[in-house]
This record gives C-alpha cells, sequence and structure tokens, in this order.
C-alpha cells in the first residue's frame, strides 16, 4: 500500500510540472509576437497535456485523486517572469530564457521521478519516453536561446 501511494505522489508531482508547463507555456505565446514560437509554444503546450493524460490514468488506476493544480514553486517563477517582462521586455531572448528556466525544472523533476524506487517498471517506461521528448524540447529552446543571444 505505501508503495502505491509514493508512485501516486511521484505522478502527481509530474502532473503538477506539466501544468507548470502549460501554464508556462501559455504566458509565453502572450508573450511574444513571434509566431514561429507561439506554434512551438503551443506545441509544447498539447505534449505536456497528453503527457499528463497519461499520468493521470495511471494515478485512477490506483484509486487516488488527481492532484490537478501547480506547484508553489511554478506559480512563484511565473510570478518572477511577470516582474522580470515589465522591466526587460518582451524579447524573444528573455521569453526563451524563461522558458528554458522551466525546461530545466521539468528536466529536474522526471529525474527525480526515474530515480524513485516505488515507481514500477512499466511507468518508469512511460516516464522515460516522456522525458525523451521533454528534453527534445529542452533542447530546441535552449538552441532558439543561443541564437537569440548571439543576434543581441
Amino acid at each position: 500500500m505505501e508503495h502505491s501511494t509514493k508512485a501516486v505522489e511521484v505522478l502527481n508531482d509530474l502532473i503538477k510540472i506539466n501544468n507548470d508547463r502549460i501554464a508556462g507555456y501559455e504566458r509565453a505565446t502572450i508573450e511574444t509576437d513571434n509566431t514561429d514560437l507561439k506554434t512551438l509554444f503551443t506545441s509544447f503546450i498539447g505534449d505536456s497535456h497528453q503527457f499528463k493524460l497519461a499520468l493521470a490514468t495511471e494515478v485512477q488506476t490506483y484509486a487516488k485523486d488527481i492532484e490537478n493544480t501547480t506547484s508553489s514553486s511554478g506559480d512563484l517563477h511565473r510570478a518572477w517572469i511577470n516582474v522580470k517582462a515589465f522591466f526587460t521586455g518582451h524579447s524573444p531572448k528573455s521569453v526563451l530564457e524563461e522558458c528554458e528556466f522551466g525546461e530545466d525544472a521539468t528536466q529536474k523533476a522526471y529525474k527525480s521521478a526515474l530515480e524513485d524506487e516505488h515507481v514500477p517498471a512499466y511507468i518508469r517506461e512511460m516516464l522515460t519516453e516522456q522525458q525523451v521528448k521533454l528534453k527534445t524540447a529542452h533542447d530546441q529552446v535552449k538552441a532558439l536561446r543561443d541564437a537569440e543571444r548571439q543576434e543581441s
């Protein structure tokens, strides 16, 4: 029983991380006028909705409640983005820097979840697949951010 409770906690944490990611990219689409970035961010939002659905399905198999909120650290980060945007504007570089920060947090959360001994092997497979897609997104954001830095 304790094993399944711990696994549900890990899954619910990842649901929160994906909610943070969705909220962050929704904010980023508002903050930029760049159509290509808006399209990319919208695709990331769609990915996180899919990941969240898969995670929630697993939580429901344990007959547990799904925590469909954002994390307090994610809320604080978005507040910081708002303050920073006020002072620095909404340049693609600043938006991409904040997105990369969020992607770093997502990578850390998935790494931690995959290292948790309470996560069953079949769920670990799903998390590994999600992490690979998230790493690709992280690398895209980082490359775009680096390109913006070189142009500045």
